[in-house]
């Protein structure tokens, strides 16, 4: 019988890894050719594998994540905010030719228009060549992959290799026009979860409503989950359908709340937790980033977290 991998992680994060520049309060929607002044400004971890690590290390979820970052990394308070939070960077790349991935954020209302800079993450997918990331991935309980799922030829034999060790996986991947429907299915096949918002889920299957988006995508995937912005998420588990409304908030920034919504739901089903209070978690941890700049700033503690799942059931109860 083949040894089992001792598990170091409960969560394993795979993705690109941005420094966002961000300007928010900004007193109009930007036109090109113009300009606009605002006092409110940041500098934060962005992008899925940021986001998605830091809600769920912040809850007690023991993280990791894999990465590639230019040499520029240790000067950038971005990636020393990673490593002051405690999450594992072992076996990440470090690039002396390229700089780090740069986005820069301007946040208006409840939308927001983006600019990046990212030859870094050309091609990012060659991390899995490495053996010391293949060992880092086999030691998680769950990998989630923070990407766009680019060459499934790549990612494939790595999924097989997952599951085989009892490893369950997941992938918020957007949607990505020059990747095949087939193609995608060959990847998503071996997810135990997906996480497209309702714009995505629509896209991918082609159908006009989320709630028929979702019973498509859980002919591919065993527990399809589809975030709904302001109406909270939902998602499919044998067949039974589950629902859960969004946490009533005051959006400053929306940039990233897909991703903590992911960091949420997986701290607590890696706790077992039923999947409502999965819904839960993420709608909590979605809710609470969007007030403030930065999909990673407004993030709870866990004791915030905690009170947010009290009232939720408490009202549930009513």
């Amino acid at each position: 019988m083949k040894r089992k991998t001792a598990k170091t992680f409960d969560l394993v994060v795979f993705g690109e890894f941005f420094s966002d520049l961000i300007f928010y309060g900004v007193p109009d929607r930007p036109r090109l050719g113009e300009e606009l002044k605002t006092d409110h400004f940041l500098i934060a971890p962005g992008g899925g594998l940021a986001t998605t690590a830091l809600a769920a290390n912040k809850l007690g979820t023991s993280t990791g994540i894999l990465t590639r970052v230019g040499a520029d990394a240790s000067t950038l308070p971005t990636w020393t905010g990673i490593l002051d939070q405690g999450l594992d960077v072992g076996a990440c790349e470090v690039r002396k030719d390229f700089a780090t991935a740069l986005t820069a954020s301007i946040a208006y209302k409840a939308d927001r228009m983006m600019v990046t800079h990212e030859p870094i993450n050309r091609n990012l997918e060659d991390l899995l060549d490495k053996v010391a990331v293949q060992r880092k991935l086999k030691r998680a309980r769950h990998v989630h992959l923070a990407c766009a799922l680019h060459r499934p030829r790549k990612w494939i034999p790595i999924l097989k290799a997952l599951r085989a060790e009892g490893i369950t996986v997941s992938a918020d991947f957007g949607w990505n026009p020059d990747i095949s429907i087939t193609e995608l299915m060959s990847i998503i096949k071996h997810c135990e979860f997906i996480f497209p918002n309702a714009h995505e889920a629509c896209t991918i299957t082609g159908t006009k409503s989320p709630l028929r988006a979702l019973e498509k995508l859980s002919e591919w995937v065993p527990v399809p989950v589809v975030t709904l912005g302001a109406k909270g998420s939902m998602l499919m588990a044998e067949g039974r359908f589950y629902k859960q409304p969004a946490l009533s908030v005051t959006i400053v920034d929306a940039t990233g709340a897909g991703d903590a919504f992911n960091g949420g739901f997986l701290h607590e089903f890696l706790r077992g937790s039923q999947w409502d209070d999965c819904l839960r978690a993420g709608n909590i941890c979605g809710g609470l980033a969007t007030m403030a700049p930065g999909g990673s700033q407004g993030l709870p503690s866990y004791l915030e977290f905690a009170r947010h799942m009290r009232a939720f059931k408490a009202r549930e109860k009513k």
